[in-house]
C-alpha cells in the first residue's frame, strides 16, 4: 500500500481554491486515501483509440513520451482534482484521482517540441483545484497559440481551475459532450477548524508570533471577522483574475463572464453562454479536430 502524502492534501485546505464545491468531499477523502499502485503509470486517454485513428490505444512513437499520440494528436489528460505539483507521483495520478499542473506543463511543452505531434488535445474531466500555479499554466497554454493546434474535449465535466485551462485552448477547438458541464468561475477559500474539538478534549492552543496576522489562519483557532475580511479581499482578488482570464481566452466580455456568477452550465448551454463552442461526444469531437487539421 502506498500512502497519498498527506502534505499534498493538505494544501487542499485554508487556500483559495478554483474547485467545484461539490468536490470538496472528494478533497476531504485525500486527506486518508491510500492505494495499491501495480500499473505503469501510463496517460491512457478516454478518447477512443483504435485501428480507426491509425494508432493503438497507448502506443507512443517513443519509449519515454509522457502522452499517447493518435494519429498525430497528443492526449494529455486533465483529470480529478487539479494540484500544483505532483513530483514523484506523476504515475499514479490517476489511482488518486489528481493531476499535477507540473505534469500537464511538462506534457504541453513536449508536445510543442515533439516533431510527431501535430497538434495537441486536453482530455478534461475534472472539478477543478488549486489556484497556486493554475493560472501561469493557462497563460502558457494560451500563449502557445500559433505554434500548433490545440484543442479540449471534454470527456465529461470541466469545472473552475479544468475550465481555466479548457478556456486556454484554440478559438473554436472547446468540445462539451451533452451531459459534460462547464464553468463554474469562482473562488472558494476552505478554512478548517478544530478549535470546538480541542476545547472539548480540554486541549487550549496557545500560538507565540511575531506580527499582528501571523497565524490567524490557523486550524487551531477559530476565525476573527478581521481574518474573514482579509481571506475574503484574497478570493476577491484571485475571483476577478479568474474571471479576466476567461473573458480573454474565450474572448468574452469581463461583464459576462462574472454575470455567470461561478454557475455550471451544461452541455448546449455552456456553447450558448459562450464556453464551449460545439456539442459532441468525444469521439466525435476528435473527429471534428481532425477534419479541421485536413
Amino acid at each position: 500500500m502506498i500512502a497519498f502524502p498527506r502534505q499534498l492534501a493538505t494544501e487542499l485546505f485554508n487556500a483559495p481554491l478554483a474547485l467545484l464545491p461539490t468536490a470538496v468531499p472528494l478533497a476531504l477523502q485525500l486527506l486518508e486515501l491510500s492505494a495499491r499502485v501495480t500499473a505503469d503509470g501510463g496517460a491512457a486517454s478516454d478518447i477512443g483509440a483504435g485501428e480507426e485513428w491509425g494508432t493503438p490505444r497507448g502506443r507512443r512513437t517513443e519509449p519515454d513520451c509522457p502522452y499517447d499520440i493518435i494519429a498525430g494528436v497528443a492526449v494529455i489528460p486533465v483529470r480529478g482534482i487539479l494540484i500544483q505539483r505532483l513530483g514523484w507521483l506523476w504515475g499514479y495520478s490517476d489511482y488518486y484521482g489528481v493531476s499535477g499542473y507540473d505534469r500537464i506543463r511538462f506534457q504541453l511543452l513536449h508536445a510543442l517540441s515533439n516533431p510527431d505531434v501535430e497538434a495537441i488535445i486536453f482530455d478534461v474531466n475534472s472539478p477543478g483545484g488549486q489556484v497556486a500555479a493554475c493560472f501561469d499554466l493557462v497563460d502558457t497554454i494560451y500563449n502557445a497559440r500559433g505554434i500548433k493546434p490545440i484543442a479540449a474535449i471534454l470527456g465529461e465535466d470541466a469545472y473552475s481551475a479544468a475550465f481555466a485551462i479548457a478556456s486556454a485552448v484554440d478559438p473554436g477547438r472547446l468540445w462539451v459532450p451533452r451531459t459534460g458541464g462547464t464553468g463554474s468561475v469562482g473562488v472558494i477559500y476552505a478554512h478548517l477548524s478544530i478549535a470546538d474539538w480541542l476545547a472539548k478534549t480540554g486541549i487550549t492552543p496557545t500560538l507565540i508570533t511575531k506580527g499582528a496576522f501571523k497565524g490567524e489562519t490557523s486550524e487551531m483557532l477559530k476565525l476573527s471577522e478581521g481574518a474573514m475580511a482579509r481571506l475574503q479581499a484574497d478570493v476577491d482578488d484571485v475571483g476577478q483574475l479568474f474571471i479576466d482570464t476567461v473573458a480573454r481566452n474565450r474572448a468574452m466580455s469581463v461583464t459576462r463572464v462574472a454575470d455567470t456568477q461561478a454557475g455550471t452550465f451544461q452541455g448546449a448551454k455552456g456553447v450558448d453562454i459562450g464556453f464551449a463552442d460545439a456539442v459532441a461526444a468525444p469521439d466525435d469531437a476528435f473527429r471534428g479536430l481532425l477534419k479541421q487539421l485536413n
